[in-house]
């Protein structure tokens, strides 16, 4: 088939759970955006320094509760009806925006954090029934493109979340945010049932043992476990990436709120192309094929934005995106950003459709919790060491030049899941 598969979106096994997912990405990158926003180039203008540093522990507060609470959400989506569940957690979202708008009514930087953070609890009990729901709602020939449209919606919505967060007040973002929650609880009311495959199993509320029990159960499948490596790193890199788009602009590129603004749709957008485009590579095939050049494609272009960006040569303070891109090396700049984002895509989207086809139907949400627990641990490790560097005194171009380097190594280890999935 010629993947990704749009008819879907007129199916109601796939387009509730496709507007949920999307919805949910959406609420979440417009509160954070709007307070890192509002931190830029508001509270901290004159601050730099402590903007800089609010982006890297607000990606760590927002996946903290990945770490945390996985394994009880992956527990919780085998045991449950996924469709009840869904209903459940963002029916908890609208609760949670009240919070965040409280947060932006008053201008109140703790407060958009504990909303970050339930957020992320949020996005953690969600994770294991976006993907684990899939296979008992579509076909087999069906992952490949269904999952390569829930990656470039789920782009798509963090681009928009990204750009609403930039035009509009902080307090109207907490209001709109309220809305969409109202929208994707609606939506998910429309979700058909998908009942637990593995009978009613007692879930295990010690966090510890539960934790290492799902990550036990992913390592089993090797094909599996070298996924859930690769997502980890592309999900680290990209949230401490995306995160310092704004002091990059505001600090390094000494431009105005509206580049980055821009930055971050080409990001969001070239990730969505990326994504759909290795599905038609693909053919809907689950493969891994193209994984190791995706990796060397985004650690190439890591490594040329550190470059690019660290010597730009400003000419005008507060820069316009049209004076930007008047600045000789503007378009330098934003080619790295364009080839890390298409490798981004090309790489992620393969990962997760090996992810929930190489593992065993009632065990899927468990390993989908296995692979947000993974993620959590590697994305907050390297938030603490993007933190000390920052601390340290290194530039955010050298923050990304380091997570160029990373990622050639990435590319290197992919090699072996290629092998592992078979590149026919």
């Amino acid at each position: 088939m010629s993947a990704p598969d749009f008819s879907l979106l007129a199916k109601r096994r796939f387009a509730p759970m496709f507007v949920v997912q999307f919805l949910g990405a959406f609420n979440d990158n417009l509160l954070k955006f709007a307070m890192l926003f509002l931190a830029n180039f508001g509270i901290f203008a004159e601050q730099p320094g402590r903007a800089e540093m609010l982006a890297a522990i607000a990606s760590g507060v927002f996946i903290a509760p990945y770490f945390l609470f996985s394994a009880l959400a992956g527990q919780l989506a085998d045991r449950l009806d996924k469709a009840r569940l869904v209903r459940w957690i963002k029916l908890a979202e609208i609760a949670i925006m009240a919070i965040g708008l409280a947060g932006f009514w008053l201008h109140s930087i703790p407060a958009l954090m504990i909303a970050l953070f339930l957020m992320g609890l949020h996005s953690t009990l969600f994770g294991p029934v976006k993907f684990s729901i899939l296979p008992q709602h579509l076909e087999s020939r069906e992952i490949m493109g269904g999952t390569g449209l829930f990656e470039a919606g789920t782009f798509l919505a963090i681009l928009g979340g990204q750009l609403l967060a930039g035009v509009i007040p902080a307090r109207a973002a907490g209001f709109t945010a309220m809305g969409i929650a109202v929208l994707g609880y609606l939506a998910a009311l429309a979700i058909p049932p998908a009942p637990p495959l593995r009978g009613r199993q007692p879930v295990d509320w010690n966090l510890w043992r539960g934790t290492m029990e799902v990550l036990g159960t992913a390592r089993r499948v090797r094909s599996v476990w070298l996924s859930v490596l690769g997502i980890s790193w592309f999900f680290a890199a990209g949230a401490v990436l995306v995160s310092e788009f704004a002091p990059l602009v505001s600090g390094t590129l000494s431009a105005r709120q509206d580049v980055a603004t821009i930055f971050l749709a080409i990001f969001s957008v070239t990730v969505a192309l990326g994504s759909v485009t290795v599905n038609k590579l693909l053919g809907g095939k689950v493969s891994a094929r193209y994984v190791p050049l995706a990796a060397l494609g985004l650690g190439l272009g890591l490594i040329d934005l550190w470059l690019s960006t660290s010597s730009f040569a400003v000419r005008a303070q507060a820069a316009s995106f049209q004076q930007f891109l008047a600045s000789p090396g503007a378009s330098r700049v934003l080619a790295d950003l364009v080839l890390v984002a298409f490798s981004g895509g090309m790489f992620i989207v393969p990962l997760y459709a090996i992810l929930q086809m190489h593992s065993l139907p009632e065990e899927r949400s468990r390993i989908i919790a296995a692979n947000n627990i993974v993620n959590a641990g590697v994305t907050v490790t390297v938030v603490l060491a993007v933190t000390g560097l920052l601390a340290a005194g290194i530039s955010v171009p050298g923050v990304i030049g380091v997570l160029g380097f990373a990622s050639l190594l990435v590319a290197l280890f992919s090699r072996e899941l290629a092998r592992e999935t078979g590149r026919g």
